[in-house]
């Protein structure tokens, strides 16, 4: 029988590359790890690693058996689903983690919500970036996780994760009040003189930025990197240059700012590990998601928070 702990490891190592990358994900030595792999091989009875350099490579056979790997595990996630719908009640620990925007218009009517209607449920939440999300879920230190990708910047599956749609939200070219916002064919190659506010290199909203303006036919002039959304609206207001911010984004608008809605969309997917969609506690998190999300975008939308008033409306600018 095969260890289901050593094919999590080789997993790992077809997905990490480095024994010493798997032993760091798992907080083992990297000894320690090549002895589980050396004993799963012998449970295998066919080679599963051969030596490349100074690192290790996985064999035609182990990358066949990462494959069923994932077919295990998934069937591991839907026995404990079916086995925790069986019990009466919700209760334990179900860690949700979440990007910042998420976690300042989204989580909190969720979790209201659940500590309502589930009072035995222990609800945790991280703040992280989406990038991270994937892998806090293989390792089980979230169970259910907001992830985000732009149309300009999309990102592709993760095999290893089952996702349900939340949100589809437009992006908008943040600017001054006091800029000249004629109609605009395309509203981001309008301002290719304009300094930017930008997102840390290295991020997707960099990234989206980046793509955005080099589609209009320009490179972007970046005058500050500012990562939270409060703060990039706060220094557009102050006339220290434009930014993209999505919807959620722009859940709290300061005065001096004005909004061009662009072509871009943002699109938020509630992601748990393949097979754990039908575990009770994760689809009470996906049913307090959406609640609150629905109501989130029928408030905004209406005018009720007086976010959108300032959006300059026009057929040119969808």
């Amino acid at each position: 029988m095969l260890d289901v702990r050593r094919l999590r490891l080789l997993r790992d190592l077809a997905r990490l590359g480095t024994i010493a990358a798997v032993a760091e994900a798992h907080a083992y030595t990297p000894s320690a790890v090549s002895q589980q792999l050396a004993a799963l091989q012998r449970e295998a009875g066919v080679p599963l690693l051969e030596k490349t350099g100074r690192g290790v490579a996985l064999t035609p056979a182990a990358v066949a058996l990462v494959g069923h790997t994932e077919t295990v595990l998934a069937a591991l996630e839907a026995a404990s689903a079916s086995l925790a719908a069986a019990r009466t009640g919700l209760s334990g620990a179900i860690h949700i983690g979440a990007f910042p925007t998420a976690v300042h218009t989204l989580l909190p009517a969720a979790l209201v919500a659940l500590a309502r209607d589930h009072p035995a449920l222990d609800l945790m939440v991280t703040e992280l970036d989406p990038a991270a999300a994937p892998e806090a879920l293989r390792e089980r230190r979230l169970d259910v996780a907001l992830l985000h990708d732009y149309d300009l910047a999309p990102v592709d599956p993760d095999p290893t994760l089952d996702s349900t749609p939340l949100l589809d939200e437009t992006v908008y070219l943040a600017v001054p009040s006091s800029a000249d916002t004629a109609p605009l064919a395309d509203p981001v190659a309008g301002f290719r003189d304009a300094e930017w506010i930008m997102s840390a290199p290295g991020t997707l909203c960099h990234t989206v930025a980046v793509r955005a303006c080099q589609a209009a036919g320009f490179s972007p002039r970046a005058r500050h990197h500012v990562d939270d959304f409060t703060a990039v609206l706060t220094l557009v207001a102050a006339g220290q240059g434009v930014a993209l911010v999505p919807e959620l984004g722009a859940a709290r608008l300061p005065e001096g700012v004005r909004l061009l809605p662009l072509r871009a969309r943002r699109r938020t997917r509630i992601a748990y590990r393949r097979g754990a969609g039908d575990h009770p506690a994760v689809a009470a998190c996906v049913t307090a998601l959406r609640a609150a999300t629905a109501d989130h975008v029928r408030r905004s939308r209406s005018g009720a928070e007086g976010v959108f008033d300032r959006v300059i409306q026009g057929d040119d600018c969808r």
